[in-house]
């Protein structure tokens, strides 16, 4: 069983795969790829595993229903091993692998991608097929999963890039703008550049990349005012705002031996030499959240039949909102800072844990929904069911608490400092918060790097640590406050997005983290004292 075109289409070949249980393209491959080399709706840059496993699946379902008869161009700006060792050697097809919490599994051929190259203005060939692409009326489309760095503008070599110019620079948001500027030039047609990546008001960052560069090459007298003013116009150029919630992880050897098993051939995940993690399979959880702002000038697919939802703006940053503040962050990182203490290093087996699991409801139901900003197109009771009997327990996603508490202090003021506002601007009293007080002493209990059994063990990266650590400094395992010793770390407001320290939420603070830091064991017995009190 190879990974091939012919593999999937061959008769005999086909009934091997489907006789293992694998969903194979269900429309006529060549015709799809046929219809998109001519008149493409859809480029999609940056072709890791989110992409695969969930856009290009969504697009599979579409052309399964006839509800489309093209598929994808993937660009790949990054990493062109990508390209040469991901995609190239399996005829752009991969493996989706869903792996379900209850132990079943889901596998899946997906065939969407038509096209997938290396997006390069060094590479002249391929170069040139892009400006094709841009150029034709077509497209309604251009896409992204790039992270949220791959819009910043600031960066030494993103400068020197955009000094480079629309024909020689080499990064991806300066290439996409010469793109769009041969769009223009061609004939001012209409196109929505959708961010995809997981940050807030994403199509507002990436607006602000790609309108700085097209901005700077006015200045430089490289493209015209014209231009600018077409790119600056929603209703030839939009930049919709989206929110998306899929746990990717790395291609897992588990599932590579599954595969094998199966008899599937030449699978194994490579390393490539900027660190990028390509197979042609990839493993994800079975939920998934895309909510798009419905902002498409020149048409777009109907993916609201393939399970996206497309709404308005300001539904979509409710949405946001009700993840990060209050139905899925803020559960992942109390428990995370729990696990630590506790000595997990992973997620799913912290779900075994009947305190952490009534720790993280008792947060997410009973704290956090009084407060929630309710979207209407998602039920957050239905997103909290999700998280707390779907995705955190699943033992196939390899997720650690270690990994989740990287970076806290530029999470907490999101993720529980506007729940607490929340409850302030709604006259609710905040001593019925029992569980976000013991969070934030959590944290500082955390960054002794001391263990419940009172072991020293190493803490995540944060840029705040060293700060922090210097705060508590007077703070001993064990031995109890004398008083004012973490003054200075709860005033803090950029940790806590406001001044614990003149908050009403000071003394529970205070008394939980003498309660966790009492000596060994003290985490254990305040957790389950906050659960079951």
């Amino acid at each position: 069983m190879q990974l091939n075109i012919n593999s999937i289409v061959n008769a005999d070949t086909r009934k091997q795969w489907l006789s293992k249980g694998y969903s194979l393209p269900q429309y006529d491959i060549c015709k799809v790829k046929e219809n998109t080399e001519k008149n493409c709706k859809w480029v999609h840059f940056g072709g890791g595993n989110i992409f695969r496993v969930f856009l290009g699946s969504r697009m599979q379902a579409l052309l399964n229903a006839g509800l489309a008869d093209s598929g994808i161009i993937v660009g790949e700006g990054f990493d062109e091993e990508v390209v040469e060792k991901g995609y190239a050697p399996f005829d752009n097809l991969s493996i989706n692998v869903t792996l379900k919490s209850e132990g079943s599994v889901d596998k899946e051929v997906c065939a969407s991608v038509a096209e997938a190259m290396v997006c390069s203005t060094q590479r002249p060939a391929e170069w040139a097929r892009f400006v094709e692409i841009f150029t034709n009326p077509a497209l309604q489309m251009v896409s992204f999963t790039i992270t949220e760095k791959g819009y910043a503008t600031t960066p030494g070599y993103v400068q020197a890039d955009i000094q480079r110019g629309p024909q020689n620079c080499t990064t991806i948001c300066c290439m996409v703008v010469s793109l769009l500027n041969e769009r223009f030039k061609a004939g001012k047609y209409p196109i929505a550049v959708v961010s995809m990546d997981n940050c807030s008001q994403n199509g507002a960052k990436l607006f602000a990349g790609i309108s700085t560069i097209a901005k700077t090459w006015a200045e430089m007298g490289l493209v015209s005012k014209e231009f600018i003013d077409y790119l600056c116009d929603p209703s030839q150029v939009s930049f919709p705002w989206s929110m998306i919630d899929k746990i990717t992880p790395r291609p897992d050897a588990t599932v590579a031996d599954m595969l094998k098993a199966d008899g599937v051939e030449n699978i194994d995940p490579v390393i490539t030499a900027k660190r990028s993690y390509v197979a042609p399979f990839v493993n994800a959880e079975e939920c998934e959240y895309l909510v798009v702002e419905d902002l498409f000038p020149n048409g777009r697919p109907c993916l609201e039949k393939a399970g996206v939802y497309f709404t308005d703006r300001d539904t979509v940053t409710k949405v946001e909102r009700m993840k990060v503040c209050t139905c899925l962050n803020p559960l992942h990182t109390a428990m995370s800072l729990m696990g630590c203490l506790l000595g997990y290093t992973k997620i799913s087996d912290e779900m075994k844990d009947q305190d952490i699991v009534k720790y993280i409801e008792r947060l997410g139901y009973v704290e956090g929904l009084p407060v929630v900003t309710d979207p209407g197109i998602l039920s957050p009771k239905s997103f909290i069911d999700d998280v707390v009997y779907k995705r955190l327990p699943n033992p196939f996603m390899p997720d650690a608490p270690q990994r989740i508490a990287t970076d806290t202090s530029q999470k907490l003021a999101i993720r529980f400092g506007e729940t607490v506002k929340a409850y302030q601007e709604n006259g609710l009293d905040l001593a019925n918060l029992k569980v976000i007080p013991v969070v934030l002493a959590s944290w500082v209990r955390y960054i002794l790097g001391i263990d419940d059994n009172g072991q020293p063990f190493e803490i995540s990266a944060d840029p705040l640590l060293e700060s922090a650590q210097a705060d508590v400094a007077d703070v001993k395992f064990g031995q109890a406050l004398k008083g004012g010793e973490l003054d200075k770390i709860l005033s803090r407001e950029e940790i806590w997005g406001y001044n614990v320290l003149t908050s009403p939420l000071k003394d529970a603070v205070i008394s939980a983290f003498e309660s966790l830091n009492a000596g060994p064991g003290a985490v254990r017995k305040t957790l389950h004292k906050v659960v079951e009190g």
